[in-house]
């Protein structure tokens, strides 16, 4: 399964699994879906609107092309049950059709990663109860109902991975972050409660990223920026460096550190879906630089 090369020398340890990845279309997502692909993953690249149509079937192209693998693209809205039970749906006739050998195999997912989130920003004051039932239902329930859904079809000898995406930011409690910090919190939360009620099928752990080079980041204003950069002194890794890009330099320079690349983001979760990350179950894993160590 580790011999087979895609041409980058890249060992293909993930041939013929089956990953699904919410939020994917762009950025971190689109990442994270590149960097499994390239180790011989099949992909679900999920997204939730039709603005993102385009981008996902771009990506999916790009990875069935580029790495051999089969993917599909699918527009779902995971804070519907229903939705998630169609996604899943869709995908079981999918890659039964699409893959060698699953016609005759059952079903199953191997890896989960929960990416997609939504962003509200603004002094505690400013929160309004529709802008909390609607950041909860994507960030928390969303992740809550795609699992269960998934659940039926998740392996059941320890191998398969879990991945939630948490935040720095329900850390260090940077400001004007009430209800998303607040959703980041649940996730880790959640992380721990299903890394034992799901141990016998996959480890759960999440991630918590600090700043990244992201559209959610660079459209945020520049008093969210200033508070992340408070910790920038104190962080090791963020330090701009010669090779880095002209618009994480300029960044850099003007908040006292660089954000971090969606690709390396997408290699801390490649890393954790590695089979040989296997007695790692329920941990906050530090995504960050170093702005916040993991304990």
């Amino acid at each position: 399964m580790g011999s087979i090369s895609n041409g980058h020398n890249i060992p293909r340890i993930y041939e013929g699994k089956l990953a699904l990845v919410t939020g994917s279309a762009r950025s971190i997502g689109a990442a994270i879906a590149r960097n499994l692909a390239s180790k011989g993953c099949n992909v679900i690249i999920n997204y939730a609107t039709t603005s993102s149509d385009k981008s996902a079937s771009s990506l999916a192209q790009e990875l069935t092309e580029t790495h051999k693998i089969a993917a599909l693209p699918l527009r779902a809205d995971i804070s519907n049950k229903a939705e998630c039970e169609r996604l899943v749906s869709t995908a079981k006739e999918f890659f039964a059709s699409n893959t060698p050998g699953a016609a005759s195999s059952p079903f199953q997912i191997d890896i989960v990663v929960h990416n997609a989130a939504i962003l509200s920003l603004g002094p505690l004051e400013s929160v309004v109860p529709d802008d909390f039932h609607r950041i909860y239902e994507v960030n928390v329930l969303g992740p809550i109902l795609l699992t269960a859904a998934c659940k039926p079809y998740l392996p059941t000898d320890r191998s398969g991975r879990i991945v939630m995406l948490s935040s720095i930011n329900s850390k260090v409690g940077t400001e004007s972050t009430t209800l998303y910090a607040g959703t980041k919190g649940a996730i880790e939360a959640m992380t721990r409660v299903w890394a034992r009620e799901l141990a016998e099928r996959a480890t759960v752990n999440a991630i918590n990223p600090g700043p990244v080079m992201t559209d959610m980041y660079l459209s945020a204003p520049d008093e969210v920026k200033e508070g992340l950069a408070k910790w920038n002194p104190l962080t090791p890794l963020v330090a701009v460096r010669e090779n880095d890009s002209a618009e994480v330099k300029k960044l850099g320079e003007k908040f006292g550190g660089r954000a971090a690349y969606a690709e390396e983001i997408a290699g801390l979760v490649a890393t954790i879906c590695n089979p040989e990350f296997g007695w790692c179950t329920g941990s906050i894993i530090s995504a960050n630089g170093g702005l916040a160590f993991s304990i």
